[in-house]
């Protein structure tokens, strides 16, 4: 299995038992070149699109931003798996989520709490890294920056986020706050999938332990829907 295979097995119970009964109609926001999601909510009987600009070929998929897509309006659900907090304006593609959901649409958000990859965190997922034969995946590239940047871990990664523009997962929380009721909100393990021979279960003890904090955010809320107008 993948890492993208075991990342989005790990997520696919908390997205599946927050979307609204199938036959909905489900966008999901940043699918990649994998699909994300969307073979899943298929084959589970809902109504599933994917917009990226890498997504893969076929009737389903749309290879483009979601700030660019016309996306159909009255959409049941929003889901976006790890692809918000790359966005260049946050605020702006989750108005467009919002006027494309339909009363009541749900949105169901996978994110990363930048914020909370604190040093502890880094080093326990340093030493679990994929040898050398094997790709060396996001987290080898930032401990390699962090080996040669002669930085603190702070300094460090504080460098890398400004320079990619990543929006930190609190941030994240309170822009869907302003635009749905929340359903639920839960933290758990981020790294196992690109870590060697480290399950969720793994990292969820570390968690546990106080060993590393919580970095994944799960999401679910519903549209805020405008209050009815007075009467006459």
């Amino acid at each position: 299995m993948t890492s993208d295979e075991r990342w989005l097995a790990a997520n696919w119970p908390f997205v599946r038992a927050w979307l609204p009964a199938a036959p909905a109609r489900v966008l999901e926001i940043g699918c990649g070149p994998r699909g994300g999601f969307v073979p899943m909510m298929q084959a589970a009987g809902y109504q599933a699109t994917g917009v990226d600009p890498e997504a893969p070929p076929g009737p389903s998929y749309r290879q483009a931003e979601f700030e660019q897509y016309a996306a159909p309006g009255q959409l049941d659900a929003i889901v976006a798996c790890t692809s918000l907090h790359h966005v260049a304006d946050l605020a702006a593609v989750l108005d467009l989520a919002v006027r494309a959901l339909a009363p009541g649409g749900r949105a169901v958000i996978v994110e990363w709490a930048r914020e909370r990859f604190d040093e502890a965190t880094a080093r326990w997922c340093f030493a679990r890294l994929p040898g050398p034969d094997d790709d060396p995946g996001w987290l080898a590239r930032r401990q390699a920056e962090w080996r040669e940047s002669g930085q603190s871990w702070d300094a460090c990664l504080e460098s890398w986020v400004h320079a990619e523009g990543l929006h930190a997962g609190q941030d994240i929380l309170d822009e869907l706050d302003a635009r749905f009721d929340c359903q639920a909100v839960v933290s758990g393990p981020y790294f196992f999938a690109d870590l060697a021979g480290t399950s969720d279960a793994d990292e969820q003890a570390a968690i546990d332990s106080g060993l590393i904090q919580a970095n994944r955010i799960q999401y679910a809320g519903r549209r805020k829907d405008p209050p009815p107008a007075p009467s006459a």
